[in-house]
């Protein structure tokens, strides 16, 4: 694979009441990035904290310049935060982490190594992770098995911030929601190369964690956006019209039995749902068509209205950016 060196690397943190955690983690990645021979930056991201935290970046972002932050006026959510960080860095390469001192900042080099051999995301996987063993460990190992098995994206920990991408590799990503751990699934969708290393976990040594079981119900429903998206977002006609043949199918069966029945002197129409049935199915095949086609009605419109391609260029040879545009 090719040798690739970023010339610089930011480093995005989102935080949520972190105020106790956030000194000692910028004294550790100082540190940690001051050991890198690259330029790098800090781009704090506070997700409307409620505590001391957006003092405490205020006072470490003035001690030193390339400690920065960004404050949002409310929660927004840890993938809006994240996106909010993506939007103002400005390194070639950038790292994701959480603010809660679990992950270590020494593991940065070890991504970056594995980055520079020629990967467009490197993953970071907790092998020993100091959590809960049921309440977070199991339940993420069950996550973690359903996304590698539904997506093809073979990680052993969705769930871990620590990341390493390639400026490029967001840039083609748009994320709402809780779509964050998915970007490596987005990511490989779109052709980029993937890696995992082994990285370090420490218990939390302050305050509360803000994850509780109603995650996994939030993974397993954006799971299901994230495939159908994939599958079904190009031609969604597919997916309606699939539903509305099998409606008229039902349909259909429902009506030979209801007549059948009715000839055998067995039934008549009223003494069975089956025509009810029928006519249900039928109107729910036309409901699904037509649904179908407002759906391709949209696609095309949002490709059409901002000039969106329907296909990601990996580079060009003898071409610029703009020939062949009309």
């Amino acid at each position: 694979m090719e040798c690739w060196r970023p010339k610089m690397i930011s480093v995005v943190i989102p935080l949520l009441n972190e105020a106790p955690s956030v000194l000692p983690l910028a004294q550790r990645l100082a540190a940690a990035l001051d050991k890198i021979a690259r330029d790098y930056e800090v781009v704090f991201v506070n997700d409307g904290s409620s505590d001391g935290t957006r003092a405490r970046l205020q006072e470490i972002c003035s001690q030193d310049r390339r400690f920065k932050a960004v404050h949002l006026r409310r929660k927004s959510g840890q993938t809006a935060a994240m996106t909010a960080g993506f939007d103002h860095a400005s390194g070639e390469v950038i790292i994701t982490m959480d603010g809660d001192l679990q992950n270590d900042p020494v593991d940065i080099g070890k991504l970056l190594v594995k980055l520079e051999e020629g990967y467009d995301l490197v993953s970071g996987w907790r092998v020993d992770r100091r959590d809960h063993p049921i309440r977070r460990n199991f339940l993420s190992r069950v996550a973690n098995g359903l996304i590698s098995r539904t997506t093809g994206v073979q990680l052993h920990d969705y769930g871990c911030s620590l990341k390493a991408y390639r400026r490029e590799v967001l840039e083609s990503i748009n994320l709402y929601g809780e779509m964050h751990r998915f970007i490596p699934v987005y990511a490989h969708w779109n052709g980029a190369r993937i890696a995992e290393v082994t990285v370090l976990h420490h218990a939390r040594a302050h305050g509360v964690s803000n994850y509780g079981l109603e995650r996994v119900v939030k993974v397993v429903l954006d799971l299901g956006v994230v495939l159908f998206l994939h599958r079904w977002a190009q031609k969604p006609i597919y997916l309606f019209g699939l539903c509305g043949l099998g409606s008229w199918l039902v349909s259909f069966i429902a009506t030979v039995a209801a007549v059948t029945y009715r000839v055998l002197g067995l039934k008549t129409f009223v003494q069975t749902p089956l025509p009810l049935i029928a006519v249900t199915m039928f109107f729910t095949g036309v409901i699904c068509f037509l649904l179908g086609l407002l759906a391709e009605l949209s696609i095309r419109t949002y490709h059409e209205s901002q000039g969106k391609r329907t296909y990601l260029v990996a580079s060009r040879d003898n071409l610029s950016e703009t020939d062949g545009r009309v």
